[in-house]
């Protein structure tokens, strides 16, 4: 069932003579044909340059004032753009929770309007199109195109769209705060930049994603473009170029990436000896791991869940550095980020046994249905057992608070993102690190 229905009147004149009887008989359709309760109802239109809302709203509100049903959840939206605009409506179907949208617009705005949908919404989104047109009866809101074919968009004209879209997304003021980047004192400044992300000083509204959300999943309604914006003012803020940025694949297992060799299709580690490149792995409860070796100018960056503890990523990116770049064990640096403390990760009892089988420590109340488990704990343990020296090592056992950058995502809900507290429409921050030029 349509749960919105927009009504695109961005691309006609604000003065055609018959756009209040073309929108009235539009809404005369919906209103009777909708069933109950009634879809929201939002009508786009051009906002003129220096023109006042109020005063072009008044010129439609002849065609909107009959319609009583659809009264309270009828709104116009105008912008200076279709990016403008669309994300302006974006914003309220979120608030609302709304996946499912029919879009009634002019016939040669369709393509046009697919692409934009493509750059500021995810698969979480169903949309469906009719052509804008005078009808009579309810057949046409009820049959029409659910946007499923392949993008035949002309490029030139994507680029431009995409590139509103940008400049769009650039105007936008930072939310909940400045940009704030954490860094360990472990690692040497003058060889390499690194850090990790916390959540503001982004542009995602959402509340579990905002607001610098470095992630975008077809589960998620924070689109691709919301997050590139969100790297590029990371970006900007830290000192690395957004375009050299490589992020790991997760899978919540131990493959290792080494740049500059093919490409696995998933992984949970990466390193490289390239300097100027940026390379990160992502948190949000799970560990973003960075590795550093001062000697041989390597480092790595490994995504550390409780699965991928215990099929030793950590080991598996130091092991990359030690074959591929002669790093020594005794010189790798690693830090461990914010992610889930062992006061609020808990998993079932035969998931437990494993992390007991490292070391009891690593699990309090072993006996009960969900012990809590310590992966940072974990992790030490097993970087130690593989030649990490324990003072190479930075984690929350640190004993100067001021230095700590492990702090637990689940307590700290102003700064980070947590999916074990947050659910599935969580954001996620990133650890990263780069080697110097």
């Amino acid at each position: 069932m349509v749960e919105a229905v927009l009504i695109d009147l961005f691309s006609l004149p604000a003065n055609l003579e018959n756009i209040q009887g073309l929108l009235g008989n539009t809404l005369q359709t919906i209103e009777k044909c909708s069933s109950i309760p009634a879809p929201f109802v939002y009508v786009i239109c051009r906002q003129r340059q220096g023109s006042e809302r109020k005063d072009e709203h008044e010129s439609l509100l002849p065609a909107l004032g009959d319609f009583q049903s659809l009264k309270t959840r009828l709104e116009v939206v105008r912008g200076l753009t279709t990016a403008a605009a669309l994300y302006t409506i974006k914003k309220q179907l979120d608030e609302k929770d709304i996946s499912i949208i029919k879009i009634i617009l002019p016939t040669l705005r369709k393509d046009l309007m697919k692409v934009y949908i493509d750059h500021l919404f995810t698969a979480v989104y169903q949309f469906e199109f009719e052509d804008l047109q005078v009808a009579s009866d309810c057949k046409n809101l009820q049959t029409a195109e659910t946007w499923s074919e392949e993008q035949t968009f002309p490029t030139q004209d994507v680029e431009l769209i995409r590139s509103e879209i940008q400049m769009y997304l650039e105007s936008l003021p930072s939310l909940k705060g400045e940009l704030t980047i954490l860094r360990s004192s472990l690692i040497p400044d003058d060889i390499f930049l690194h850090g990790f992300t916390t959540r503001t000083g982004g542009i995602s509204y959402i509340p579990t994603l905002s607001s610098c959300n470095l992630f975008s999943s077809s589960k998620r309604r924070d689109p691709q473009a919301v997050v590139k914006e969100n790297l590029r003012r990371l970006a900007n803020a830290a000192g690395f170029n957004p375009e050299t940025f490589h992020r790991v694949k997760v899978d919540h297992a131990n493959a290792v990436y080494i740049m500059g060799k093919t490409e696995p299709d998933s992984y949970d580690g990466i390193v490289t000896n390239q300097k100027g490149v940026t390379i990160a792995a992502p948190g949000a409860d799970c560990i973003p791991v960075l590795f550093a070796d001062p000697v041989r100018k390597a480092c790595g960056a490994a995504h550390s869940g409780w699965k991928g503890t215990l099929l030793g990523v950590s080991m598996a990116t130091v092991n990359a550095m030690v074959c591929e770049y002669g790093s020594n064990v005794k010189d790798i640096l690693v830090v461990l980020g914010p992610s889930v403390g062992p006061c609020c990760y808990k998993l079932p009892h035969e998931s437990a046994k494993e992390f007991h089988r490292i070391d009891p420590k690593c699990v309090r109340l072993f006996d009960s249905a969900s012990p809590y488990i310590d992966i940072r704990k974990a992790t030490r343990i097993l970087l130690e057992n593989g030649g990490i020296l324990p003072e190479n090592i930075q984690d929350d056992s640190v004993t100067d608070q001021d230095q700590n950058v492990t702090f637990c995502t689940a307590c700290h809900p102003d700064k980070f993102y947590s999916h074990f507290r947050d659910g599935t429409n969580f954001g996620t921050q990133i650890g990263f690190i780069s080697i110097k030029d």
